[in-house]
């Protein structure tokens, strides 16, 4: 934020996260892809961590900077996601098209990656460098 605040530019971050602060575990484990217990198995498991988002949006506005938080899924279709994969989809078989769906629904679904990852964009007030 600071770098972008003296020198211009933008700021993109998508991860895993939370747009507002709350309550409960962060870190986790996942294994086999399931959750895992975090101590369980050493070495066996992917440990990761929840993004504070909403702490990182008042980092960035303490610099003077805009910033703009929403689900990987919005941002995405704000994109064009639909477009884009309807362009894919027109002239494939049956099975190419269902493939193509199956993985809008895994980036940008309600109940999977579309709101489980957020993202978190920053860049200069408008009328600013």
């Amino acid at each position: 934020a600071e770098r972008i605040a003296r020198h211009g530019g933008a700021g993109l971050f998508i991860d895993y996260g939370h747009l507002q602060h709350g309550i409960g575990d962060t870190l986790q484990a996942l294994r086999k892809h399931d959750h895992d217990n975090v101590l369980a198995n050493p070495g066996e498991a992917d440990l990761t961590a929840h993004v504070d988002f909403a702490a990182l949006a008042a980092v960035v506005r303490a610099h003077g900077l805009d910033v703009q938080m929403t689900t990987q899924g919005d941002f995405l279709l704000g994109l064009g996601l639909l477009a884009r994969a309807g362009q894919l989809g027109a002239k494939a078989d049956d099975s190419v098209r269902q493939a193509i769906s199956d993985a809008v629904e895994r980036l940008a679904g309600p109940d999977t990656m579309g709101e489980l990852f957020k993202v978190l964009k920053i860049q200069p007030k408008v009328g600013t460098s």
